[in-house]
């Protein structure tokens, strides 16, 4: 009795494993903008509709907008240009830029379909309009890039196969599954911000910004983690000396 549970759990989790992979893999499509095959099951109005729900908790979290709109208008006016002079304007999203009052994370990130926050404290360590230039095309290329949706894909696929795992075989077995999973998202994370840094030289430049300033954010960022900052290999970021030599090379490619 006991073997027949355990060759029907192991078929369980078998028919689980082969259902998300089948899932994942049939939805698969060219990104226009990176000519990379993604495997991203919803549609870019979907993207939209996430990005618009989650985005006032997300300001909220940071202590809200910024009060002054000064601040505010510079924000759009470059985001708006990056937008409009660059290949994001043959993109289906709808682009909105916020800055955020919080003052003490120095941080800048994108939600699905558009919507693009930076906080006060990294926005108030910028040297010039070219360095925000470069925040905003960096965060521009992630949602052209379709990142997160291509992450929630990305984790579906790595939830279904842990669900599969774990009823088919042994815990120890899933634990495993699990910090290999882990490791595989750490990476794919890696590559979208070097994706994103490519794509932001390139927006920049369309744009009329000048794409060394990205350089100077890269050293900014550096700065700012100081000499605890994690290691690559542990960091869904990658190393900032590492950034500066990929957007030297995207430099070289576009102009």
């Amino acid at each position: 009795m006991r073997k027949r549970n355990f060759k029907l759990k192991l078929l369980l989790g078998a028919g689980i494993i082969l259902f998300t992979l089948f899932n994942y893999y049939s939805n698969s499509d060219a990104n226009q903008f990176t000519g990379k095959t993604q495997h991203i099951s919803m549609e870019p109005q979907e993207e939209i509709a996430i990005g618009l729900q989650s985005a006032p908790h997300m300001a909220q979290q940071h202590g809200g907008l910024y009060p002054d709109q000064k601040f505010q208008a510079l924000v759009d006016r470059v985001g708006q240009q990056l937008v409009n002079s660059s290949i994001a304007a043959q993109s289906p999203y709808k682009f909105d830029f916020h800055l955020l009052r919080d003052s003490k994370t120095i941080n800048a990130f994108a939600l699905p379909g558009g919507q693009i926050f930076i906080t006060h404290a990294l926005f108030a360590r910028l040297e010039n309009e070219d360095q925000l230039a470069g925040v905003l095309g960096h965060e521009i290329g992630h949602v052209i890039g379709r990142h997160s949706a291509e992450r929630m894909a990305k984790e579906g696929l790595t939830q279904g196969l842990l669900s599969g795992v774990a009823v088919g075989f042994d815990p120890s077995t899933a634990q495993g599954a699990a910090a290999i999973a882990n490791a595989i998202n750490m990476s794919y994370g890696r590559d979208d911000e070097l994706e994103s840094d490519n794509l932001g030289v390139k927006i920049m430049i369309d744009a009329g910004y000048n794409p060394m300033a990205l350089i100077g954010v890269m050293k900014i960022l550096k700065s700012a983690a100081g000499p605890n900052r994690t290691p690559e290999r542990m960091s869904t970021h990658p190393d900032p000396e590492n950034r500066i030599e990929k957007i030297k090379e995207a430099i070289q490619e576009y102009e």
